[in-house]
């Protein structure tokens, strides 16, 4: 059965719970029962849809904020281990040294300008970047030490060739949208739910009132767009920037 479809029915089947045994209570209630002596019932349910819907507005808005800092993690190890690569060469011969730069630094410049640009546009990183970086791991790890000195340097260039190549799979992975779809279907639900609510307290149409609502309805709207936009780390609004490739490679142009 497809998880939407047991969605449906699971919300039905509790609405459905709900509106029975209301009725059921109504018939059962005794002719002599005071409503007026309990609370309105409205006033409750609009505080708590408030307070539930508040607690998942910040739930998803750190979700996605974190996701982001994720993202922005993933780009500033990948740079990292390149930097490391293309100092640590500096012990190779110099025909292997200017290759394994020369590799990096197109490799960097791809990443900064076509393929992040791929990221926004399109939500994923290039096969070009997959070649570049395949030509890098080739030089490194093809290279035969000549000495005890470029042997010890061999294993760590091989574990930053691994730590660049893990770090471009988790990039690659967190171009797209984060949050489910059905996630974004309960956000805009409670939305219009939390918002409805208002119009259930029988709403006037004074000054302060008419601000209130409208400014109430506002931040909603805001904080939903500022979900969406977080919502992919690469391609909208606040992004993950390409800096710490710029930072530690500044011979290449974004």
């Amino acid at each position: 059965m497809p998880e939407w479809l047991v969605l449906t029915l699971a919300m039905l089947a509790a609405c459905a719970v709900v509106v029975v045994i209301t009725l059921l209570r109504h018939r059962r209630a005794p002719e002599d029962e005071d409503p007026s002596e309990t609370p309105d019932v409205i006033e409750y349910m609009t505080m708590w849809i408030g307070v539930v819907y508040a607690i998942v507005l910040g739930l998803a808005i750190a979700g996605v904020w974190e996701a982001r800092s994720v993202a922005q993690d993933h780009v500033q190890a990948e740079a990292q281990a390149l930097h490391e690569i293309s100092e640590r060469v500096r012990v190779y011969p110099a025909d292997a040294r200017d290759r394994i730069r020369e590799d990096v630094n197109a490799y960097v410049g791809h990443v900064v300008t076509t393929e992040w640009k791929s990221m926004a546009d399109d939500g994923e990183v290039t096969k070009r970047g997959d070649e570049l970086l395949q030509r890098i791991r080739v030089d490194v790890t093809d290279y035969e030490p000549t000495s005890d000195f470029q042997a010890q340097a061999y294993q760590p260039l091989i574990d930053q060739m691994a730590a660049a190549d893990q770090a471009r799979n988790a990039r690659a992975e967190s171009t797209g949208a984060t949050m489910p779809g059905v996630v974004w279907f309960g956000l805009l639900a409670g939305a219009a739910i939390t918002i409805g609510m208002v119009f259930a307290l029988q709403i006037r149409r004074t000054t302060r009132e008419l601000v209130l609502a409208g400014l109430f309805s506002a931040l909603i709207a805001f904080l939903l767009f500022l979900i969406w936009d977080f919502d992919a780390p690469y391609s909208r609004g606040i992004t993950a920037s390409a800096e710490p490739f710029l930072h530690l490679f500044p011979g290449i142009e974004g």
